[in-house]
């Protein structure tokens, strides 16, 4: 098993104290991505380093600060006190398949070792047919005894998310994971579809992470580790809601990865294979090491920054200061 920097915290620090401490050591990252994914082909974040390793901090442009927050502590959780001893030492991975043409889809299933597909559907501007044609590619690559899953990111409302997933029934979809946005469409869907429903940003996204299993509106949660606040607030939502988990990344380099591989290590039960291995969308990263799937798994360890991977990357970290003191306001004054 790997020996992690720590179990649990060592000390008790106010907020303030902790980023105070850890900001001089902030460096900024823009990576490029070969294939547009989130509506962008420019992954940025920051990195910041402290006495457990290092910690990311890269949530998406279009999240305000207290939003942020949550990001930021998980960055704060990485470098300042590490993560919960694992239970694993691997975690079964899917590949990620973005809105592409089906023979790019079909080449991305083949090399990755994966047994499991996660195929982004609903891409605003393509037609219902691209998405039917790009499940049917994965479904042909992975054979019949791989797993498909789909991901809508809430882009679709209660009725074409009905028709859609009868459409796509005839490739045995393991779940549909957001398929609309609000946990009312979800709750209303699942009544009307056989195919499981998965809830990712009705939980990375809400006040109450906790909502989607009063309401009723999901099967299983996808959990990502910075958009939650980091693994522990991460583990005490799964123990919470009581549903499968499945650990996903935001797009991460490997330092933001191992967060999310930790988060997976740490789960007391794993049914299902885990969004981790993107690393296939970044152009690069910033370690010599990078947190790549081999055969279906990522291996549970830590990453640290190489310095010349990360001057390849390397950008003014001005705005991403700014962004971090601003979401430093809305963390809790304990830590």
């Amino acid at each position: 098993m790997v020996d992690w920097p720590a179990i649990e915290p060592a000390r008790s620090v106010t907020a303030t104290e902790l980023v105070a401490e850890l900001l001089p050591t902030l460096r900024a990252f823009a990576i490029p991505m070969p294939i547009k994914f989130r509506g962008t082909t420019l992954r940025q974040g920051a990195l910041l380093a402290g006495p457990a390793g290092w910690g990311e901090f890269s949530p998406f442009p279009e999240y305000g600060p207290r939003e942020c927050a949550r990001w930021l502590g998980c960055a704060l959780e990485a470098a300042a006190f590490g993560w919960p001893a694992p239970r694993r030492d691997s975690v079964p991975v899917n590949v990620t398949v973005p809105a592409v043409g089906p023979v790019q889809a079909h080449a991305i299933v083949t090399g990755s070792g994966c047994r499991t597909a996660k195929v982004k559907v609903a891409e605003p501007g393509q037609p219902d047919a691209a998405d039917l044609a790009r499940v049917e590619a994965v479904r042909d690559a992975i054979g019949p005894g791989g797993r498909v899953r789909v991901d809508a990111n809430g882009g679709w409302d209660v009725d074409t998310a009905e028709r859609m997933l009868a459409a796509l029934a005839r490739f045995d979809l393991e779940y549909a994971e957001q398929p609309c946005l609000t946990l009312g469409e979800l709750a209303e869907l699942r009544k009307r579809v056989d195919v499981p429903v998965a809830a990712d940003e009705s939980i990375r996204r809400a006040e109450d992470p906790l909502a989607v299993r009063a309401a009723g509106a999901a099967d299983i949660v996808v959990l990502k580790a910075q958009p939650l606040g980091g693994v522990r607030p991460a583990l005490q939502i799964a123990e919470r809601c009581g549903l499968p988990v499945v650990v996903s990344s935001a797009i991460d380099t490997s330092i933001g990865l191992a967060a999310g591989v930790a988060l997976a290590a740490a789960l007391p039960s794993l049914e299902h294979a885990c969004g981790l291995a993107t690393m296939n969308l970044l152009a690069g990263d910033v370690t010599a090491d990078p947190l790549t799937a081999t055969a279906g798994s990522v291996p549970v360890r830590p990453a640290v920054v190489d310095p010349d991977q990360l001057a390849r990357w390397e950008v003014d970290p001005a705005d991403w200061r700014a962004r971090l003191l601003a979401a430093a306001e809305f963390l809790p004054e304990r830590l």
